[in-house]
């Protein structure tokens, strides 16, 4: 059922089960397959198949490839498309790069995945961190890049709060508190995480990120777990920090941006926001959804983007 709101943004109400599908790591389902593909800032993993319209996937800060497959299984595999399913650098299979994040050096290893694969323009479907880096991509190669789509975007309020870390305590409390711990613990954090998943204590520091956590397949605290890289998520927060957002006017392709009403990342205002800088956005707010709206709501997600 979807109704207008008076702000223009669309609300959408689903009927299906929360969280209906596992997080699978078994690529064969999807017909997708393993490449290393070598770039200027190192290997990139690479998980693909030849297709038409071809779907770039860039997963979000405690993610990788295998995040997204919720809404392959909610869209049926998404038909004969091509897909191009990345593990960003220092995240999943692929090896951290030297130094920080660098936005533009993600967006030039993209386009070198693409160019080997022989993918000549995509549309970009990104969560969380992968939505900005979709976004940045659309500014510096707008050639290869039809469409973008941020599924629980982290993007104007994040940027702010990762820039004045006291007034993020305020707007992104929970955001501004996981990074600073993150700085704190560093790479401790993982085999802390991996303790309280032992002891049954993980739904209990993954609440805020899911609206119904006790309602999750094993699978998807498993990933969360074991995909979260916490100096990557802290050069990110920096990255973001650093971003001249008014680049993004300068996108000219589609955009759509789908939040979750309970996403304790972003903002419901940051729909506006993008609006603002990119006016022809199409802004789409889930009900009964936090930051993995893709996981929580993928067959929402696959309509709304017309993956079925």
């Amino acid at each position: 059922m979807h109704a207008i709101d008076t702000d223009a943004r669309e609300r959408v109400v689903t009927a299906e089960p929360y969280a209906p599908f596992p997080v699978s790591a078994t690529a064969a389902t999807w017909h997708l397959r393993r490449t290393e593909v070598p770039t200027p800032s190192g290997p990139i993993m690479v998980h693909h198949r030849p297709g038409h319209d071809p779907l770039l996937l860039l997963h979000g800060v405690a993610g990788s490839w295998s995040t997204w497959t919720p809404v392959l299984r909610a869209a049926h595999g998404i038909g004969d498309r091509g897909l191009v399913l990345v593990d960003l650098p220092g995240w999943g299979s692929s090896p951290a790069p030297d130094g920080p994040l660098d936005l533009d050096v993600v967006a030039g290893a993209l386009t070198t995945v693409l160019d080997t694969l022989g993918v000549d323009r995509v549309d970009v479907v990104g969560h969380s961190m992968g939505a900005f880096v979709g976004l940045h991509l659309a500014v510096v190669a707008p050639e290869r890049v039809r469409s973008v789509a941020l599924v629980s975007g982290t993007t104007v309020a994040t940027a702010d709060a990762a820039r004045h870390p006291l007034r993020g305590l305020c707007t992104l409390p929970a955001f501004t508190l996981l990074r600073a711990g993150l700085t704190v613990t560093g790479e401790a954090a993982r085999p802390m995480l991996r303790g309280l998943a032992r002891v049954g204590l993980l739904p209990l520091v993954a609440a805020p990120v899911f609206t119904h956590v006790r309602r999750l397949d094993a699978s998807v605290l498993d990933a969360f777990v074991e995909e979260l890289r916490p100096t990557r998520f802290t050069d990110a927060a920096r990255a973001a920090g650093d971003y001249d957002l008014g680049r993004w006017r300068s996108v000219s392709c589609p955009v759509t941006a789908i939040a979750g009403r309970d996403d304790v990342f972003a903002r419901v205002s940051d729909l506006e926001a993008l609006r603002a800088l990119v006016p022809q956005t199409r802004t789409v707010l889930l009900d009964d959804c936090g930051h993995f709206a893709h996981v929580e709501h993928p067959t929402a997600v696959a309509r709304t983007l017309a993956l079925v």
